[in-house]
């Protein structure tokens, strides 16, 4: 048995920028500000930290409730940024091939692991038609801080399957140094893919177990996890 968690952006897809422009669209219909994430660094972390940066940064205080208003304003403009046609959207080198490999594959198990929130993640999948190869996983809603996900996701793994794996059986595939340190405090396998912010240097500098310079090759990728 492998439960392999994928995170979403620069692993799986790209939204060609959807995801910043709705995020700031949506702070600026709901606090009146304009490129309020524009300092904020975005790559491998959650959407709840990035957001209470950003409302920190501009002198607004986090309430509970405007950040799920703020929630629901981002997915309905992320759902308009992604059917907007023009922009650089595509599936990551090797990916589509892959998840069909892997989903024949009867002692395999496809989840997430992602700073998105779940809503938000699933609107970009689906775009692609991924969403329902991942049927369970972790989001920023479960925590702000990415290295706690993972407990989440085998959680929610456990109660579909009932089954619990050891901790070499969990694989955490990102592209971000923080895909890699998220799986080390579990003893889970981290599988680092330099194919969008990061180099394959700079990624192997964070001690990953498996390093890709993108998910192209299929054959290797599969005989990597056994």
């Amino acid at each position: 048995m492998k439960v392999l968690l994928f995170d979403i952006d620069g692993t799986l897809i790209l939204s060609g920028g959807a995801g910043l422009r709705a995020m700031n669209a949506a702070f600026e219909q709901m606090y009146g500000v304009r490129d309020g994430l524009v300092n904020v660094q975005l790559a491998g972390r959650t959407d709840t930290s990035i957001i209470k940066e950003a409302l920190s940064a501009n002198g607004i205080r986090c309430e509970s409730n405007q950040l799920e208003g703020y929630k629901e304003v981002y997915y309905r403009l992320l759902v308009d940024e992604m059917a907007t046609p023009g922009n650089s959207k595509y599936l990551m080198p090797g990916v589509e091939n892959l998840i069909d490999e892997l989903k024949n594959r009867k002692d395999i198990y496809l989840g997430l692991l992602t700073g998105n929130w779940e809503k938000s993640g699933r609107i970009k999948l689906r775009h692609f038609g991924l969403d329902a190869s991942f049927s369970f996983g972790a989001f920023a809603e479960d925590s702000e801080y990415r290295d706690r996900l993972l407990p989440f996701a085998l959680s929610r793994f456990e109660q579909k399957y009932g089954k619990r794996p050891q901790p070499d059986q969990v694989y955490v595939i990102g592209d971000t140094p923080s895909d890699i340190l998220c799986a080390k405090p579990h003893n889970a396998k981290s599988v680092a893919v330099a194919a969008a912010h990061y180099s394959e240097e700079e990624l192997a500098s964070y001690q990953p177990d498996i390093l890709f310079k993108d998910l192209s090759d299929t054959d290797a990728v599969l005989e990597a996890i056994g």
